[in-house]
């Protein structure tokens, strides 16, 4: 049998298989108007004096005429036999060995047979096809032929073809069999193949050449495709690589040919495996390239502090501000790997220990529960002291009612730790720098500028201006929302000299300050007393200039400011030189109050709130009218919306959770639709929940007293292919209270006082710290504060009906990079304790912060790690 080019049985048999299935293909025209086809080709035939130039087999000039002639014809052709030339010759319109033509047709169909007459001859009046075609390319409306003389839609089918089959053969077996093997498989074995085959060429078969658009292969890949029709494999099954990369990828496994995604194995030096590290690189990297285009120098020119806007106190004024208790309840502190001494430690107020020399964790008394904390930013390189802001409330057995507004004294603190370094702790205890008197009620949250409103401590100013070490946006129970421009503690110092009324100051600095504006809802024309209720949660816009606040309130709306606004119904200038602004937009976010609300570190037009009417949406400041995304699952107390990714991290309230549902969730925003990926179980209420940008971790505090950080998967990818996730997370310490006298088993609950007053609780208990060596991670898994969380999140118990001494209120991760791997964090105690992760920390610290402080010293002209800043903010001494 006669060819155009030599073939492989495979290959022929896809041929034919698929000009069969386009021989069927137009199955939905009508019979009478094939009749009449069958009736024209039979007159063609008789009529055309024509010969082919290229003569071929009879099978395959009936596989050619079969996309054309009708069954009937065909049919005709079978009856004659394969070796009847009569047959061939009448198929292809040529005359007989006697020289005479087939006998003229119907008289009716003449006119008609001479057009198509005509259109044949035409087109056999073009150069014939070179050998290698295919049979069956010469249909009408087909696309352009390649080089190589076929159609691209039967070299792109082809090609695909190959890559499906060489894809399955790669999944049957470990290994890739050799190319000349693949070639001389038996054709038995492939029997499943060819039937997925068929169904792709029965769903994917057109003869439309828009279609052919979806895939435009290269001269390279067509040659390698006419390689293939001639039976060489070895080429192909490089072309197949970039197709075979993205489904194994996809799960999990790497491709045969080494091309794939490169997988992460081994162990990292800090004990980790090298899958978990891997987006903390990642993370910081990225944080890094994003602050140098996000973050600022210098903004806010106009608001430095001033000297005569800070009044110091005396002992007497200073007094209704202060916290009641004076002294911290018994605790002591049992580190792993260090034999416990049994010292109980009781701290005044204001007081610190001294830092651990081994583990450099940081504990000090500010008096009272805590429910506000935050760190004061600070450049990248800067090696300065770092401040951290606490507000804690006046009483242990406190309460506030959110439903109305209330005020009422309250002190911000302001505590210094020295400068963190990742190799060595503070050189001294951590002490209250100054603190801030106001009578606007408790503070609710509180969020520093995140760049340009910090200078050099050293920053030559004209009196009485001072140096400006941050400026803090503090939400007060009374509905408003203040800026303070905090100085640095030197500089304040050097600037207080003025005489207290009765003589005597008080010991540490607690100054009244003049705010520098006041945010308020509501609009001029409109009464001072805001409707919206008490102000729960702010979000300060982190791409420069950092001009726009967010707040949640009571009733569910939020409220943006423009802090640079000139407009005169934005803007009104007070009689004391403060602001007061009103906000440009306010929407309804939620049906109760606005429990949570944070911005896209990626992109400032996202905003995500979570409220009380377990609600999580998402929002697009450009289109307010409806959230972009809104989902209802359990009661959320706080999000973290860490920088590379677009969903959150949300800490929730047990009390519509699920059993064994309760915990931390990570919630895509829905633009990749991934689904809610479980971080960590905890059987307690998570009050609070803060996320590293620089670690790819997060952290969380419950009601049952422990700190838990939780490494985070590439979130960039659906979560659901993420192994063993308990691996990832790892307590930080845990807080038990445990009975003072023997009467029962060392932390039995039976022995602890069933009462809610603070002073019978802290007469007969003791609160325990048990910390994790965070050096390293090596034997992470069979180290006992391991199993203990383990054993604690599947069968931990909660005493409702006692007061929660050990619960923590507040965590929060350090934003700067010179500090990256500390995390504070406080609680109902009033004992506010800073650790170093340093075994997730060190990796990142080698690699950035050489060329941060490089950088520093070239814009403020000082050396990096020189004392001149850490020296010109001494602490006070008691």
């Amino acid at each position: 049998m006669a060819s155009g080019a030599p073939r492989g049985p495979r290959c022929r048999d896809r041929s034919r298989r698929g000009r069969a299935g386009r021989g069927a293909a137009p199955a939905g025209r009508s019979r009478s108007r094939s009749r009449g086809r069958e009736g024209e080709t039979r007159a063609l035939r008789q009529l055309s004096p024509l010969g082919d130039p290229d003569p071929a087999g009879p099978e395959e000039e009936a596989a050619e005429a079969g996309e054309a002639a009708p069954r009937g014809v065909r049919r005709q052709k079978a009856q004659s036999g394969p070796g009847d030339p009569r047959a061939a010759a009448a198929g292809r319109g040529e005359p007989s060995e006697n020289g005479s033509g087939p006998p003229p047709g119907p008289r009716g169909r003449q006119p008609k047979a001479e057009l198509l007459l005509l259109e044949l001859s035409r087109g056999l009046g073009c150069p014939a096809p070179p050998p290698g075609r295919v049979p069956g390319g010469g249909e009408e409306g087909q696309g352009p032929a390649t080089p190589g003389g076929r159609p691209k839609r039967r070299a792109a089918k082809v090609a695909l073809l190959y890559l499906q089959e060489l894809a399955e053969e790669l999944t049957s077996v470990c290994q890739p069999p050799a190319p000349t093997q693949a070639a001389q498989e038996p054709e038995p074995e492939h029997v499943p193949k060819r039937r997925s085959r068929r169904r792709k060429e029965e769903e994917g078969d057109s003869d439309d050449p828009t279609r052919d658009a979806d895939f435009v292969p290269s001269k390279e890949v067509l040659l390698q495709a006419e390689e293939e029709e001639e039976g060489s494999d070895a080429q192909l099954s490089e072309a197949s690589e970039p197709e075979l990369e993205a489904p194994r990828a996809h799960g999990g496994k790497a491709s045969a040919t080494g091309r794939s995604k490169p997988q992460c194995r081994g162990v990292a030096p800090n004990g980790f495996h090298n899958s978990i590290m891997a987006p903390v690189e990642k993370c910081s990297s990225l944080t890094c390239s994003l602050r140098d285009q996000k973050h600022s120098q210098w903004e806010f020119p106009d608001w430095i502090p001033v000297a005569q806007n800070w009044t110091c106190l005396s002992e007497s004024e200073a007094a209704p501000y202060l916290p009641a208790e004076e002294k911290s309840p018994l605790f002591s502190i049992q580190r792993e790997g260090i034999e416990d001494d049994g010292v109980l430690y009781r701290v005044n107020r204001f007081s610190s220990l001294q830092p651990h020399q081994e583990r450099l964790d940081l504990s000090f008394f500010v008096g009272g529960p805590v429910w506000a904390l935050e760190w004061c930013p600070s450049p990248e390189g800067s090696v300065a002291p770092q401040y951290l802001a606490v507000y804690c409330h006046g009483s242990m057995e406190a309460t506030h009612s959110v439903a109305g507004l209330h005020g009422g004294p309250a002190l911000l603190q302001l505590w210094g730790l020295g400068t963190l370094q990742q190799e060595q702790g503070p050189a001294d205890r951590a002490g209250l720098v100054y603190a801030i008197a106001t009578d606007h009620g408790c503070v609710w949250d509180m969020k520093f500028c995140p760049s340009g409103t910090w200078e050099p401590p050293g920053t030559a100013r004209k009196h009485p201006q001072m140096c400006r070490l941050g400026l803090l946006a503090v939400a007060f129970s009374d509905g408003k929302v203040l800026l303070y421009s905090l100085p640095h503690p030197a500089a304040l110092q050097r600037a207080q000299r003025t005489q207290v009324k009765d003589g005597s100051c008080h010991k540490h600095l607690i100054c009244k300050v003049q705010c520098v504006a006041t945010l308020q809802v509501g609009s001029i024309q409109a009464g001072s007393a805001p409707e919206c209720g008490q102000c729960f949660s702010l979000s300060w816009m982190p791409s420069k200039p950092h001009h726009h606040l967010a707040a949640g309130f009571y009733d569910g709306t939020v409220a943006i400011w423009n802090l640079l606004t000139k407009s005169l119904l934005q803007c009104v200038h007070q009689p004391d030189g403060s602001l007061k602004l009103y906000p440009f937009r306010c929407f309804l976010a939620h049906d109760h109050a606005v429990r949570s609300i944070e911005w896209c570190k990626a992109d400032g037009n996202f905003l995500v709130t979570a409220g009380s009417d377990r609600k999580i949406k998402f929002w697009d400041l450009r289109r307010l009218y409806e959230p972009i995304n809104s989902i209802k699952r359990f009661l959320s107390t706080e999000v973290a919306w860490l920088l590379p990714y677009n969903g959150v991290t949300v800490a929730q309230d047990n009390c519509y959770a699920s059993y064994g549902l309760c915990g931390i969730h990570y919630i895509d925003a829905g633009y990749l639709g991934f689904k809610a990926y479980f971080v960590a179980p905890r059987k307690g209420t998570v009050w609070s929940i803060s996320g590293s940008d620089w670690l790819n971790t997060v952290a969380a505090g419950d009601i049952t007293g422990e700190l838990v950080a939780a490494v985070l998967p590439d979130l960039a990818i659906n979560p659901l292919n993420v192994k063993r996730s308990s691996d990832r997370r790892f307590p930080v310490y845990k807080a038990d209270l445990l009975p003072c006298s023997p009467a029962g088993p060392e932390g039995g609950e039976q022995a602890l006082p069933r009462t809610r007053r603070y002073s019978e609780m802290v007469a007969q208990s003791y609160i325990r710290f048990r910390d994790t060596d965070l050096r390293s991670f090596k034997n992470f898994p069979s180290r006992e504060p391991m199993r203990r969380m383990h054993s604690q999140e599947v069968k931990a118990e909660l005493s409702l009906d006692r007061l929660q001494l050990e619960s923590l209120h507040k965590v929060r991760f350090s934003p700067n990079l010179d500090s990256h791997g500390w995390l504070a964090s406080g609680g109902q105690a009033g004992i506010v304790r800073a650790h170093c992760l340093l075994g997730l920390a060190a990796g990142v610290s080698r690699q950035l912060l050489p060329e941060r402080r490089e950088r520093f010293a070239s814009l403020y002209g000082d050396k990096p790690g020189s004392p001149g800043l850490a020296e010109s903010s001494p602490l006070p001494t008691e």
